[in-house]
């Protein structure tokens, strides 16, 4: 995809790493993992699936949760190749060019979750604060130009990272510190220059970071006016409203968060803390968003319920 040009001295193949002291154990912690991918890619496709074919669903707030669906499938695509890889077959190797396309897939992907996540408390906003005009400020054709934005956004922010890793030259270093290729990973293994990536790299992590701060701003905002309604019914019916929104919110941003802190301020850290940190932050939310909006949107559940009943009594 992006053609190294490999001169004498340097390094062609990247080493990814599994779980540091139980590589015996890989084979059988491939089990869960299998289990963990599948459950996350029929969820989504389920999510999807139900979505794609209720007519009921085809309103604003599905539209977004079918794109947070999209994202959380392609981030699940996009680690499985080197997770299976390296937990079912001990093959740690992997092509520069390799590397670099899944970093590029992995960064771009979540990078349009943030902005899912956010165009959803926005969402949440209108549907709570400005109830009356929710269907006049969020018409279908808005909510496809704001996918189409979406999806260029993410695309233009991540380009660079291929040409910018390219540029670099790896010479003796080739072992990674997670089981997939990450920018921050890679670029650290160079043996030339490589402040243009740090620079760029703290750019797009402000980006996704400033996503976090208008979510919360957002949820000020929802909170203030949800405190101005009358009785207690009111106020929980409102907030209920965005449960599952903050339950994706808390899902997706606590690990980044947490490995990055760990990353700033940790002195001993812990190569198996950092490892199992990184790996969650891929599983865990593909995992559980589909399993949170089912138990919480009523009409997901009920609708899902259906589908599957219909195909099991064919």
């Amino acid at each position: 995809m992006f053609p190294f040009n490999i001169s004498e001295g340097e390094i062609s193949t990247f080493l990814l790493i599994g779980i540091p002291g139980l590589k015996h154990a890989h084979v059988w912690l491939s089990i869960p993992i299998c289990l963990m991918y599948l459950m996350a890619i029929l969820g989504n496709c389920t999510i999807l699936f139900v979505i794609r074919t209720e007519p009921s669903l085809h309103e604003p707030m599905y539209y977004f949760l079918s794109m947070l669906a999209l994202s959380d499938l392609n981030l699940s695509f996009s680690s499985l190749p080197t997770m299976l890889r390296i937990f079912l077959f001990n093959t740690m190797g992997i092509s520069a060019d390799a590397c670099i396309a899944q970093e590029f897939f992995i960064h771009g992907f979540t990078d349009m979750e943030s902005s899912v996540l956010l165009i959803m408390s926005f969402d949440c906003f209108v549907a709570i604060c400005n109830t009356l005009r929710y269907s006049s400020i969020l018409t279908s054709s808005r909510v496809v130009k704001m996918g189409l934005i979406l999806a260029f956004r993410s695309i233009l922010l991540v380009l660079p990272f291929p040409f910018t890793l390219r540029r670099l030259k790896y010479c003796q270093k080739n072992l990674l510190s997670h089981s997939y290729c990450l920018h921050q990973d890679t670029m650290k293994l160079a043996c030339s220059d490589n402040k243009i990536n740090v620079i760029y790299g703290f750019f797009v992590a402000l980006c996704i970071m400033l996503d976090l701060a208008l979510i919360f701003l957002s949820y000020v905002l929802i909170m203030r006016a949800v405190l101005s309604t009358g009785s207690l019914e009111e106020k929980l019916k409102a907030l209920n409203t965005c449960v599952s929104h903050i339950c994706a919110v808390l899902i997706f941003y606590v690990p980044i968060i947490t490995l990055s802190a760990i990353h700033s301020f940790a002195k001993h850290k812990s190569p198996l803390v950092m490892i199992l940190i990184a790996d969650l932050f891929l599983l865990v939310p593909p995992l559980m968003n589909p399993i949170v909006y089912c138990v919480k949107t009523q009409q997901i559940w009920e609708k899902v319920l259906r589908k599957w009943f219909n195909i099991c009594w064919r």
